[in-house]
């Protein structure tokens, strides 16, 4: 800034010279030979400027190449750690997506058949943004797969989910989160919804609101969650999804809402999972514009 300005300054002043002294010109050599020196510097100098200025953006673009490089790689380790199929023999079947705000996401979803005939859920919502809410939200899927494969109930998983959270993060971090157990012979979906959204239910479970369990993760050391549970039938539709889905729209004056979405599913539920997924997202960009303001993830299930 402060070379700028002195170039500013002695651009100027030799304008300025040359403005008055214009009729000395073609009489005086020796004031001929300075301002033409003092032209010859400022082009110099002007010349340095601008080289300067090329070094500084090559920088910058070389910079900027490596950065979303790295952003690159990052958003392609993050999408291995989702499901690349599900489960076809759990008695639910499923569509989910997930579609990152800036390059890379702290939403998080999964689903789990294990050994025993177990068929897991989960949807979460990292605090925050961007490279740091996804190492937690990758942090967070490590220890769910472990924790859930010990065998522990919704109410433990999430406990030890909630402690580990809480000791490997700040204060300002948490997590939204929705555990789902389905038990295919009863047709029972034991879960726990830990702060998130309240999913929506099409079908006989229709209106039930899903919201036993507790806080958010990580927010405090010691904290129960209960367990809730509803029996689903064949057909019926539970439709999970980040706050990025009904509060878009929110910084230009009106969410999406949760409304909108309801009337989505209520005319659409019988579709193909991936047709109503696809819907929805839809018209969440037709309400708030093709980028998205914050994550927006969506995991809907059917019962089989």
């Amino acid at each position: 800034m402060r070379d700028k300005l002195y170039l500013s300054g002695f651009l100027l002043g030799a304008g300025l010279l040359l403005y008055l002294g214009r009729d000395l010109i073609l009489q005086s050599a020796i004031l001929t030979t300075v301002l033409a020196f003092a032209g010859t510097t400022a082009v110099g100098v002007l010349g340095m400027e601008l080289y300067r200025v090329q070094l500084a953006l090559r920088s910058s673009q070389r910079e900027l190449a490596l950065r979303q490089a790295e952003l690159n790689f990052a958003l392609e380790v993050q999408q291995s750690l989702f499901p690349h199929q599900f489960p076809a023999d759990g008695g639910l079947e499923f569509s989910a997506i997930c579609v990152p705000a800036r390059g890379i996401s702290g939403d998080y979803y999964d689903v789990v058949q294990l050994p025993d005939g177990r068929l897991l859920f989960a949807i979460a919502d990292i605090s925050g943004k961007g490279i740091s809410a996804a190492i937690l939200m990758s942090n967070l899927q490590a220890v769910l797969r472990t924790v859930a494969e010990a065998g522990h109930s919704p109410s433990e998983v999430c406990a030890q989910l909630n402690r580990h959270l809480y000791q490997v993060s700040d204060a300002t971090r948490f997590a939204t989160f929705f555990f789902g157990e389905w038990d295919r012979k009863q047709h029972v979906l034991s879960y726990v919804n830990a702060g998130h959204p309240i999913p929506i239910l099409r079908g006989s479970a229709r209106g039930q609101r899903l919201q036993d369990g507790g806080p958010p993760l990580g927010l405090f050391l010691a904290t129960d969650f209960q367990v809730g549970k509803i029996t689903l039938q064949s057909g019926d539709v539970i439709v999970l999804y980040s706050d990025g889905i009904t509060e878009a729209g929110i910084q230009e004056g009106e969410e999406f809402g949760e409304a909108r979405l309801e009337e989505i599913i209520a005319a659409h539920g019988d579709k193909p999972l991936a047709q109503i997924q696809e819907l929805i997202l839809t018209a969440v960009r037709k309400w708030s514009g093709d980028e998205p303001e914050d994550d927006m993830t969506l995991l809907i299930a059917r019962a089989i």
